[in-house]
């Protein structure tokens, strides 16, 4: 297993949680005195434009998964052995776990952050959903938010896709996913980013972690099964398709379809 892949993935991840659930729990947390309308399209916009940097920054290393949903559809769709999705998934919940404890460390230093109070930007269901989305609810829409979000990474980064362009589609795929995802979960669609913030925040948010760890792996699976229905013959290495990506990223012609 190549370490640097495992180090973007763990970067990646850390920062995701940093900037995006950051931006959640400033304006969810009302530190920042936004309300919740405004909240769920900064919210959506700071993950999506996020995983967007990302996906053209860490991507030509890893393939900037940074999310256990995606890889679980890489490996569901035979573009990632076992051993290579396991080292994906302990660097990625490594980094949600370190950004989630910056990001904690950081509020901290605020007069007018309170964990109790303004929690971490953890995703729940009932009591703890905007609109009071009970389990089942819930179970289903992660898992379809999720459906979309692994489908269109698939897709977009297959032999099939443009690789260039990548990016900009799996971007926009998570902002709305978050536009509709907030009001009823919170929007997980990731268990690292989920895992990091349910740890710090304690108490309900850990009891409600088993939804949104299981969900999303569900929905990357089926996503997985689509793609491959869809598009067969779209698989490509994810090195070619990382070797593709920075090569157009700095405006250079690659000869891979």
């Amino acid at each position: 297993m190549d370490v640097r892949k495992l180090t973007a993935e763990a970067l990646g991840t850390a920062l995701l949680v940093f900037f995006a659930v950051g931006v959640a729990t400033l304006t969810f947390g009302h530190i920042s005195g936004t309300t919740d309308e405004a909240g769920v399209l900064t919210t959506a916009l700071a993950f999506g434009l996020t995983m967007l940097a990302l996906a053209y920054s860490i991507g030509p290393i890893s393939g900037a998964h940074i999310n256990p949903a995606v890889t679980m559809g890489f490996l569901a769709s035979g573009r990632m052995t076992v051993n290579e999705a396991v080292g994906y998934w302990v660097a990625q919940f490594v980094g949600g776990i370190v950004g989630a404890l910056v990001l904690w460390g950081v509020l901290s230093g605020t007069d007018d952050y309170s964990r109790s109070t303004n929690g971490l930007g953890a995703d729940g269901y009932g009591d703890h959903s905007a609109t009071g989305l009970n389990v089942g609810g819930a179970f289903v829409a992660e898992v379809v938010l999720t459906f979309l979000f692994v489908f269109v990474v698939l897709a977009a980064t297959s032999r099939l896709g443009s690789p260039g362009l990548a990016g900009i589609a799996i971007g926009l795929a998570l902002t709305v996913v978050h536009l509709i995802g907030i009001p009823l979960t919170g929007t997980s669609v990731n268990p690292a980013r989920s895992l990091g913030p349910a740890l710090v925040a304690g108490s309900d948010a850990l009891k409600d972690l088993w939804l949104f760890i299981v969900a999303p792996l569900v929905g990357g699976v089926l996503a997985a099964g689509a793609y491959r229905y869809l598009f067969p013959g779209g698989n490509v290495d994810p090195d070619e398709v990382a070797a593709v990506v920075a090569d157009r990223s700095v405006g250079r012609t690659s000869g891979t379809p």
